[in-house]
Order: C-alpha cells, then sequence, then structure tokens
C-alpha cells in the first residue's frame, strides 16, 4: 500500500511539475518567403512587427541581409537569388508567441534591373 501511495504522489506531483510555466522560451522563428517569380527576384523590403524587439536576424543561405531595429517593428533588406522558402531567421524572446509576430513586404525588385514589382503573389510566413 505504501508504494502505491508513493508512486500516486509521485505521479501527481510530476504532473503538476508539467503544468508550471517556466517563462519565456527565447529561440529563433523562420521567415518563408513565397513568390511566384522564384529564382527571377533579386532583393525584398519588409518589417517585422512582434511583441518585443527582436535579438537577432541571419539571412537565409546565399542572401544578404540589412536590417534596422526599434522596439518593436524591424525593417529588413534582403538581397541575393530568392526563391520560396527561408529569408531570414530571426532570433526572439519567447517562441511561443510565434502568432504575435507578423511580417509584412513593403517591395520586392528583380534581380536582372531591379525594378518593383506587384506584390500579387508574395508573402512571408513566420514559423518555429
Amino acid at each position: 500500500m505504501k508504494r502505491v501511495a508513493t508512486w500516486v504522489l509521485a505521479a501527481t506531483l510530476a504532473a503538476a511539475a508539467s503544468c508550471i510555466d517556466a517563462g519565456p522560451v527565447a529561440g529563433v522563428l523562420t521567415l518563408s518567403l513565397t513568390t511566384p517569380n522564384a529564382g527571377a527576384d533579386g532583393a525584398i523590403l519588409f518589417s517585422v512587427t512582434g511583441p518585443q524587439p527582436l535579438a537577432s536576424v541571419t539571412a537565409g543561405p546565399g542572401l544578404r541581409v540589412f536590417f534596422q531595429p526599434s522596439s518593436t517593428v524591424t525593417r529588413c533588406a534582403v538581397t541575393g537569388p530568392l526563391t520560396n522558402g527561408t529569408v531570414v531567421t530571426i532570433g526572439v524572446a519567447d517562441v511561443r508567441q510565434v502568432a504575435q509576430y507578423v511580417a509584412t513586404i513593403q517591395s520586392v525588385a528583380a534581380s536582372a534591373d531591379f525594378q518593383l514589382r506587384a506584390l500579387t503573389g508574395y508573402s512571408l510566413t513566420v514559423s518555429k
């Protein structure tokens, strides 16, 4: 009987501990681009808005990023051959708040002549 009571107590404590909010979980989120002109775009300008300033911004493979952080909005310019997929990764204070981070495209330029493109068909998605 004593062993059963000990086991029940241990299981109860373990279940309760798993429900405790341990605070923010710092980490990295990915911003992925969807483009109707994969490989033909050479630059994108966008902003990232979130509940806290970004801790870091890192360009995706083969790309270069320039960014200007502020309190809750960070403006980013990424250059290089843009394709569907990861454009940048961003360091955030709490990855559990992923839904509160929004990326908004301001402009996209063609790689051949840097002419601005219509933004129809373009989107940025923020994910874990």
